[in-house]
């Protein structure tokens, strides 16, 4: 029979062998508080593996354990950079307030790449945007969100 007409995966009977996780090629900058989330992150996938180990999920061990290889890389390879006090120019870990064309500000924080959350403001430093605002002074412009817009304080 043609393995085209075989099932690959029985619901009763996961897979277990789930493909890493990519990691990314540029070092790996995080902020103290990035390296907090990754020390979160791993006790918290340890916890995950114990529970899933003592009611024998599959499934759930698997990606806990795909994960802690990840997140054992990522701290593996951790350079904890602490903002640097001197906000004459946008560097790792500064927090740059930026004025738009029309008057709207908007502030940004450079982090990680695993702390990144536009949502909340928080940009990886390797990010277009991010790349953008680095090395720039106050008053200087940079293309923010589609538009020019002008740094007016960087902290």
């Amino acid at each position: 029979m043609s393995s085209a007409f075989t099932k690959e995966q029985d619901d009763d009977n996961p897979r277990e062998d789930l493909p890493d996780r990519p990691i990314s090629s540029h070092r790996n900058l995080v902020t103290p508080e990035g390296l907090e989330q990754i020390e979160g992150e791993l006790s918290r996938l340890h916890r995950e593996i114990e529970s899933a180990t003592a009611v024998d999920d599959r499934r759930a061990l698997a990606v806990a354990q795909r994960d802690l290889r990840y997140w054992t890389a990522r701290r593996a390879t951790a350079e904890v950079v602490h903002a640097i006090a001197d906000h004459s120019h946008v560097r790792f870990g500064h927090r740059v307030v930026v004025e738009l064309d029309d008057g709207e500000r908007r502030a940004f924080r450079l982090v990680g790449e695993d702390e990144g959350d536009p949502a909340k403001g928080l940009i990886p430093y390797v990010a277009p945007l991010a790349q953008g605002l680095m090395g720039k002074s106050v008053g200087d412009s940079a293309e923010v969100i589609h538009h020019s817009a002008r740094i007016v304080d960087i902290g």
